[in-house]
């Protein structure tokens, strides 16, 4: 299943269940219309509130009218808990910044003003030069857990998203850590929609590309991640509570700007396009104020 928060003309807000083919969608209250069952009005209680199962169940023959094109996709999850991100997490990219991948989860924390929609404008300030794209898959908790084992991890995650960890260089190499640079309001485009585990057999298979402006940058696969997704929960569980709603994103591959021998930064009007295999593709124009 493919759930996805989405806006119309008329400002009003809601979710709802996207079409196998992502071109449609049907929302809450057609849901509720056509089944009768009265899901709740906010997307994160649809989510981890135990309703999909009924939905499911009751819903296999919902009728999808609503063209994705009439409305505006918006940010899944408007407020999860945490936005916990991964550093140097696939061999290609620790290898060309000529880092040692760690055995353990390198991470920061993004705040969610930092989330943006699937297709919005990321607007940089000025004053940053080396703007830089990384494209990743990010992780949605559906339960609370806490010191969950590597074989129980999976069971946790409600489903995937596409995560675009937006990065101004030059602020993260003058701090010398990753916040900062990584904090800035639209820095973190994300959806289009989340899709379920059920649809993803393998997490770790899954082909990841980035586009500038129509150019490869970034072609990879999710299983050159050095720390797999059920290593990840199960260590971080470790440390803190994992709670519903909750995203992890999993690190990004080789082909960062930043990497490149002549780095080719983001410029004003740059269209960055991320699609993973799965789950869809999201794409981004470059703004500076």
């Amino acid at each position: 299943m493919k759930i996805a928060r989405v806006r119309f003309k008329n400002l009003m807000e809601t979710y709802g269940i996207v079409s196998d083919d992502g071109k449609k969608i049907i929302t809450k209250e057609q849901i509720q219309e056509e089944t009768g069952i009265p899901i709740p009005p906010r997307i994160k209680e649809f989510l981890f509130g135990g309703w999909i199962p009924e939905v499911k169940e009751t819903g296999k023959d919902l009728k999808f009218e609503l063209p994705l094109s009439e409305v505006e996709l918006l940010a899944p999850l408007p407020n999860p808990p945490k936005i916990i991100c991964l550093a140097f997490n696939y061999y290609d990219h620790a290898r060309d910044a000529g880092l040692t991948p760690s055995e353990e989860p390198v991470i920061f924390l993004k705040p969610r003003t930092a989330l943006n929609s699937p297709c919005g404008d990321v607007i940089s300030p000025s004053y940053v030069k080396r703007l830089d794209y990384e494209a990743e898959i990010a992780v949605i908790i559906g339960s609370r857990i806490k010191k969950v084992t590597e074989e129980n991890s999976l069971d946790a995650v409600f489903g995937y998203m596409i995560f675009h960890d937006v990065s101004a260089r030059d602020i993260q190499f003058r701090d010398k850590q990753f916040t900062r640079g990584k904090s800035i309001d639209t820095f973190a485009p994300c959806g289009p929609w989340i899709t379920t585990k059920d649809e993803i057999s393998d997490p770790q298979n899954l082909r990841i590309t980035t586009k500038v402006n129509g150019e490869t940058r970034q072609n990879s696969s999710s299983s050159n991640m050095v720390i797999p997704i059920r290593k990840i929960i199960s260590s971080l569980s470790n440390l803190i509570t994992i709670e519903p709603g909750d995203i992890i994103s999993t690190g990004t591959p080789a082909g960062v700007a930043m990497s490149m021998k002549e780095p080719r930064y983001l410029k004003h009007d740059d269209i960055v396009e991320i699609s993973i295999e799965g789950l869809g593709t999201i794409q981004n124009r470059i703004l500076f104020n």
